[in-house]
């Protein structure tokens, strides 16, 4: 074991599989926050850019699953459509994770945490923000953003899914495109990171092996999230996002 993970023991890897199992059942319901639950709940037993390392692979192969749910030609649609998200956000990832060692973490997590509580408030307590239709510069953007925060945290999930719920995407488009958002995020963040040093020899098998407990809890997440409507769907997915977001700011005060 410890020849595979040198920085890891056993209980810390059983503990780890435990996490993947839990954020990929999250995914599977809402259809993001694996990053995010996977950085927080391995973080608390081993370095951050171990437990960066540690997402790369479950999260690249749990939405490349998601994108392709609906089948191919469906997830080519979502490609597409959302062309200038995803090149803008594709563009600032790779320039992003070359900063990862640079920006201090908990700025990081207070630029995260903080729109992302706000927006999730004011929809939970009734306030309807939408977006009347979609543009270039809207829509570069809202990429942009969450290419920069994918790249230095791994974790690009609540920009993405703010910006789908105030376009008020119907439940399975949402879950098909952001799983076409992410997984070529997961791919370009794999990439980066092989540059930044982050996933290497020492690091990869460690990700490899949370991948078959993050795939098993996202298939268990995807029959929960068949019996829920659109209404319910939608406030689970602000209320993760409210979590989500207090967990970032309360790591980086306290």
């Amino acid at each position: 074991m410890d020849a595979l993970f040198p920085f890891l023991t056993t209980s810390h890897l059983i503990l780890a599989m435990l996490v993947a199992l839990i954020s990929g059942l999250v995914k599977g319901v809402v259809g993001f926050a694996m990053p995010l639950v996977l950085i927080s709940g391995l973080t608390f037993f081993i370095a951050p850019e171990y437990a960066l390392a540690g997402l790369i692979l479950p999260t690249l192969v749990s939405n490349m699953m998601q994108s392709l749910r609906q089948g191919p030609t469906a997830a080519w649609q979502s490609i597409k459509l959302f062309r200038v998200f995803l090149i803008a956000g594709g563009i600032t990832l790779v320039i992003a994770a070359q900063l990862v060692r640079v920006v201090p973490d908990d700025v990081l997590k207070l630029v995260i945490g903080i729109p992302v509580i706000f927006f999730a408030v004011l929809q939970l307590t009734g306030y309807q923000f939408h977006l009347a239709k979609r543009t270039m510069i809207i829509e570069a953007s809202a990429g942009g953003f969450a290419g920069v925060m994918g790249g230095m945290s791994g974790v690009w999930g609540p920009p993405t899914v703010a910006y789908l719920t105030a376009l008020n995407t119907p439940k399975y488009d949402q879950m098909r495109i952001q799983g076409v958002i992410y997984g070529l995020g997961s791919a370009a963040l794999a990439g980066a990171h092989i540059g930044s040093g982050v996933l290497r020899a020492e690091t990869w098998p460690f990700s490899a092996a949370l991948i078959l407990p993050a795939a098993l809890g996202m298939w268990i997440g995807g029959k929960v999230m068949d019996q829920i409507d659109q209404q319910l769907f939608r406030r689970a997915t602000l209320f993760v996002l409210l979590v989500a977001g207090a967990n970032l700011v309360r790591r980086a005060l306290f």
